[in-house]
């Protein structure tokens, strides 16, 4: 069995949708890219195995063209949705697909999440969306997830839940927790009335500001903290060739 250490990251990560409530039971699903290096592809959990009965071997590893490459669950019923955006985002490494309470209940309503606050652009614009209603499972569901996440990392889906990615596990379990939380945060202004929306512009600002923000500020403080390389001077002057060798045919007449 290959990939030990990401299976079990796999499964850790299962089972903290249930501890924070995104996911309840076996609902929901978690992926990860596997490498090029280490033979590509993805692992992903099974369908219908409660989390906390999950061992490494039951991770299912499948390729990008749909087939079980290791195995002996049948992988998640929206493994296809899975595959597609790995397909479609080289970045994406990790997928969290859950059912979380707030998110699913707006997106019962066909509604995504407006820029209400600027934190909604966490998920890479300036709103979240709800993606149309398929049925789950299906290459059409697939399509609508991917329209949705068009310039996005998260998106709601409807009459179903949400689904966020993200460059590991830990941050696309981070972000999925982030939605739910903009999505409670947005019912509870609606129980007071319609919000004010940021405006486009605010929105660009926003975004502009998260490339120092966070994780993404740490890259930009380490750049900073670079020697620049010296440069040599080119200007090295070499003396005609025969001050310092002749051929062999050549008199001694240095």
């Amino acid at each position: 069995m290959r990939h030990i250490d990401l299976r079990n990251k796999i499964i850790k990560t299962a089972l903290q949708l249930n501890e924070t409530g995104l996911s309840a039971g076996a609902s929901g699903n978690v992926s990860a890219r596997i490498p090029d290096v280490d033979g590509g592809g993805f692992l992903v959990t099974p369908s219908g195995v409660k989390y906390h009965k999950l061992r490494a071997e039951d991770i299912v590893y499948m390729d990008f063209e749909g087939n079980v490459i290791e195995g002996h669950y049948v992988p998640s019923s929206e493994w296809r949705f899975h595959m597609d955006i790995y397909n479609a985002r080289d970045y994406a490494k990790a997928i969290v697909h859950a059912h979380p309470p707030y998110c699913t209940a707006l997106a019962c309503l066909n509604k995504g999440i407006p820029p209400f606050h600027y934190m909604v652009a966490v998920a890479g614009g300036k709103n979240i969306r709800c993606c149309r209603y398929e049925p789950f499972g299906t290459e059409d569901l697939s399509k609508a997830v991917l329209e949705a996440l068009d310039g996005r990392r998260a998106c709601l889906m409807s009459h179903h839940g949400m689904i966020a990615y993200g460059d590991n596990l830990e941050k696309a379990l981070s972000l999925a927790v982030e939605v739910e939380v903009l999505a409670q945060q947005y019912q509870l202004v609606l129980q007071m009335g319609e919000p004010e929306l940021l405006s486009d512009q605010e929105m660009e600002d926003v975004m502009h500001r998260f490339w120092t923000y966070g994780d993404n500020a740490q890259k930009v403080e380490d750049q900073k903290r670079r020697k620049p390389r010296k440069r040599w001077s080119a200007n090295v002057s070499y003396p005609k060739r025969s001050t310092f060798y002749k051929l062999p045919d050549e008199k001694d007449n240095l």
